[in-house]
């Protein structure tokens, strides 16, 4: 699947377009086993970085990793909608994990990642979006054979583009885009809209 998602080539752009620095803290929503987080820290080892993921087996490889690696991350167990307890974060992250989540856990997972955005924060996120063009719709239903339609659909319809303007008060688009043997892999970069947030409370 790394291969199949050119994993690398996003990673790269994603990392670049997160651009740790010195004492911010950044969350990272659906860690997995710590990739990401650890390239993170390894690229600014005085920003503090807190993985969240549900998987335990996942968190026990990341840590595992981690030390491997020599870097202190902190971990943590739960799903995106527990963001808001891990907050707040100057940066908020996560990387080909909506596709995967249930309409509803779509929703509430973008929400508590805006709600543990600090104000004047962004929130960052990389998935399937709207493809780009009829080749790149076709390629995606390799990961709806894997992931299941019923998640996955939403995505090619529009739902991130739509969800995240609306967290950010204006129309989003991606800052970059990446088209891979799987589908369009988009990176969405929003900051925290403070008065949008006001009205949600």
């Amino acid at each position: 699947m790394a291969l199949l998602t050119r994993e690398r080539r996003w990673r790269s752009a994603l990392l670049d377009l997160l651009d740790p620095k010195a004492g911010e803290t950044i969350l990272d929503v659906g860690c997995g086993t710590g990739s990401l987080a650890i390239l993170m820290k390894q690229r600014e080892p005085q920003a503090n970085i807190i993985g969240l993921d549900p998987d335990g087996e996942a968190l026990a490889i990341a840590r595992e990793k981690a030390a491997v690696a020599g870097v202190s991350i902190e971990w943590k167990r739960g799903f995106a909608q527990d963001a808001v307890a891990c907050g707040p974060a100057d940066k908020v992250v996560s990387s080909l994990v909506f596709h995967q989540v249930p309409l509803e856990g779509k929703r509430t997972g973008l929400a508590a990642m805006f709600a543990a955005a600090a104000p004047g924060g962004k929130v960052f996120v990389a998935d399937y979006a709207r493809p780009t063009n009829w080749i790149m719709r076709q390629a995606f239903r390799i990961i709806q054979l894997i992931d299941g339609q019923t998640d996955t659909q939403p995505h090619v319809e529009g739902f991130l583009e739509a969800e995240l303007g609306k967290f950010g008060g204006r129309k989003v688009s991606a800052g970059f885009r990446l088209d891979t043997p799987t589908g369009t892999i988009s990176i969405f970069v929003v900051p925290r809209n403070e008065d949008i947030m006001k009205g949600l409370h």
